[in-house]
């Protein structure tokens, strides 16, 4: 592998030296054609990424964000990837926005608007700080939007399964705003008039890769062909970036009575939430649409049952790709 790269290429720098930062600089260096990586930040000095960039003859600092603004590659780069936790961010922002940096985020903080490459990829190229939702959110997203493009979705569900060894104590510091983003990205970007998001850690052995669940709550006219091609569609767009993403099994539609449970009701031991409190009161019975999801990583540095960590770089990636022919074409203007 060689971090060799032209001048022509937007140079980015990364903060945090774990899992997911390491990660996405291998990235950068194997797949980018118009990225280069300029530096890496991060807090321990002894950690495997920092110890990896510095082989890989990437610029390190272990002085964190203040570390990273002082260094003499700095003043080249244009896009720092944020792969820290929620709190984190906010003072990371507060240095570099300041500084005319661009904020890729892949925490779930949520000071930039939401991006999900396939459903709204140039919705914000000229956003200072843009937010990468969770992994959840990249995995789940674009199916509920998927299915709004066809009939509109009254209530959007997601439950996102990782295997509990994925899950560093990033992600599990961030439960709390893990909900909370992807339940309003669910929203915001996927369309749903209501969102939920859950996540469920894991513990098997040996590691099981991501699983996720999406039920979207729609009218009971909605054309199921059209429905399932649209899904179908939108797994092809997201798979031109993360190869190991794929459908379990066929879309599934099932017609509910108003009393019936919603779907995360059955997660529990009571029966609360009937779907009448999640659909408008005069739609009559509605469809359930269910999409059964798995996302295999790449392992590019994570094991391939980490696919929710590799869904979220190769998300980050293809957004700063974009970010990168965008600033360049508006350059040549």
């Amino acid at each position: 592998m060689s971090s060799t790269r032209t001048d022509s290429r937007t140079k980015v720098a990364i903060i945090g030296s774990g899992n997911i930062g390491t990660d996405l600089m291998i990235k950068v260096l194997r797949l980018s054609e118009r990225l280069e990586i300029a530096a890496m930040a991060g807090i321990d000095p002894d950690s495997d990424g920092l110890a990896r960039a510095r082989r890989l003859k990437v610029a390190t600092t272990h002085e964190g964000v203040e570390g990273l603004v002082k260094m003499d590659e700095f003043a080249d780069v244009r896009y720092v990837f944020d792969a820290t936790s929620a709190g984190a961010h906010r003072h990371h922002d507060e240095v570099l926005r300041p500084l005319g940096r661009t904020l890729i985020d892949l925490t779930p903080a949520a000071l930039g608007p939401y991006v999900v490459p396939p459903v709204n990829g140039d919705a914000h190229l000229d956003a200072p700080n843009v937010n990468m939702v969770t992994c959840g959110g990249q995995a789940t997203i674009p199916i509920v939007a998927a299915v709004n493009a066809v009939t509109p979705v009254h209530y959007g569900e997601i439950v996102a399964s990782i295997a509990s060894r994925s899950a560093g104590p990033g992600t599990r510091a961030n439960i709390d705003e893990f909900t909370e983003t992807t339940s309003n990205a669910i929203e915001q970007v996927g369309g749903a008039a209501r969102g939920k998001a859950i996540i469920v850690l894991n513990p098997a052995e040996p590691p099981l890769i991501m699983r996720d669940t999406v039920h979207c709550l729609v009218g009971g006219a909605c054309d199921e062909a059209a429905v399932t091609a649209s899904v179908e569609e939108m797994v092809g767009r997201v798979q031109a970036y993360v190869p190991g993403y794929r459908l379990k099994q066929k879309v599934q539609f099932e017609h509910v009575g108003a009393d019936d449970p919603s779907p995360s009701s059955r997660l529990r031991s009571n029966r609360r939430d009937p779907i009448h409190t999640l659909v408008p009161s005069d739609m009559g019975a509605p469809v359930k649409v269910s999409v059964y999801l798995e996302v295999e990583g790449a392992a590019h540095y994570l094991p391939a049952y980490a696919g929710n960590l590799d869904i979220m770089t190769s998300a980050a990636l293809r957004t700063a790709e974009r970010l990168a022919a965008h600033h360049a074409t508006e350059a040549a203007k």
